[in-house]
């Protein structure tokens, strides 16, 4: 259903080359980044109480963006795996189906493909929770277990971000690897986490329907709303992304749940790196400042379409709405008080609640007192 090679071989392709540096200074830029991400273990177990002192089993990667690109193409094939064999049963028992799976694995492997070339060049670090090892990007773990979890750091783009932003880049550096040290230091510390988030994700695929012509008609639905080819489409969709629009009433679901989730995430990170920051990072103020102005103005038209069609503009709403979560909650019941969110997955905070803190408060903190 998907050529995977195809797809590292398009983006790899495509993607834009990063910025212009000389060898001694890219390797004096992996070898920072190896640093700041080493120091940052401590400086997040201390201001978050989570994690244990010996550290973490999973790796930190210095990649480049064709390395990045490798990277979440193994992990997709991974976490669809179950979907694409379902499809690829349904379509495989028709006739012609070999032929059109196939053609079909072609043109999908392109397109994917092309959406990686894009995102390559904008992501600065990313913690991979579902990451199969490959030939050159082991995964943390047991031997042989699949998806151990790793840290990926994308040398060219933060290199290309912190000139774009004229900040001090030993500063950016830091303040960069405690986002994503914050990251692997949830997954690492909370156990269950993992599997639980796999298993949302899997229950959302489950429910997709599995007639490749039925989910192709439904995503030209999607585009032709996205695109203005359906006027009334405007207000029945209120702007949603391609990926919200294609949904079964069972995985809106599952997706406010994931969303949730996902925003505490990621609020969780914005928080403790502006927590962190101030001491150990002497810009922070200024480069705080920059990057939020960064992405509030976005790029290019093209970039915007992108974004809204990918949901990405979804995922900058996540950064603030979950940032407000966590600071409401550790303003009213302190740091440990918020650490009550890792318990269990009955204690993770739902969709209405992440918008509304003090909801949380209460079924977690009082109705326990």
């Amino acid at each position: 259903m998907v050529d995977w090679n195809l797809a590292v071989a398009t983006a790899t392709r495509l993607v834009r080359p990063g910025p212009e540096v000389s060898r001694d200074e890219a390797r004096a830029v992996v070898a920072e980044l190896r640093r700041h991400a080493k120091a940052s273990e401590a400086h997040v177990r201390e201001f978050t109480r989570l994690g244990t002192e010996e550290g973490h089993d999973t790796p930190v990667l210095v990649v480049d963006r064709p390395g990045w690109i490798r990277a979440n193409v193994a992990g997709f094939r991974e976490i669809l795996r179950p979907l694409l064999d379902k499809m690829q049963e349904r379509r495989g028992s028709t006739t012609g189906g070999a032929v059109m799976s196939a053609v079909g694995g072609k043109v999908t492997g392109v397109e994917l493909g092309m959406l990686l070339s894009f995102l390559a060049s904008r992501v600065l670090g990313q913690y991979e929770t579902f990451a199969p090892a490959t030939g050159d990007l082991p995964s943390g773990g047991s031997p042989g277990a699949p998806g151990g979890g790793r840290l990926l750091l994308v040398a060219p783009n933060i290199v290309h971000v912190e000139r774009e932003l004229d900040v001090d880049p030993h500063d950016f550096r830091l303040w960069v690897c405690l986002h994503e040290e914050t990251h692997r230091t949830q997954f690492t510390a909370v156990p269950w986490l993992r599997d639980h988030l796999e298993g949302e994700i899997q229950s959302f695929l489950q429910e997709t329907d599995v007639d490749p012509m039925t989910v192709l008609e439904r995503v030209r639905e999607a585009a032709q709303s996205l695109a203005g080819g359906r006027p009334e489409a405007e207000e029945d969709d209120g702007g949603r992304s391609l990926v919200e629009i294609v949904q079964t009433p069972a995985q809106r679901e599952i997706l406010g749940r994931l969303t949730a989730v996902m925003s505490l995430l990621e609020g969780h990170a914005d928080f403790v790196m502006d927590g962190v920051g101030p001491d150990v990072v002497p810009s922070v103020g200024e480069i705080r400042e920059k990057f939020q102005q960064r992405r509030a103005k976005g790029a290019s038209r093209l970039d915007l379409a992108l974004r809204k069609l990918l949901g990405m503009d979804a995922k900058l709403r996540q950064y603030r709405d979950g940032e407000r979560f966590v600071r409401a909650v550790v303003d009213e019941v302190g740091m440990d008080g918020f650490n009550r969110v890792w318990t269990s997955p009955n204690t993770l905070p739902t969709k209405s609640e992440i918008a509304k803190p003090a909801d949380w408060v209460a079924r977690v903190h009082r109705r326990a007192e």
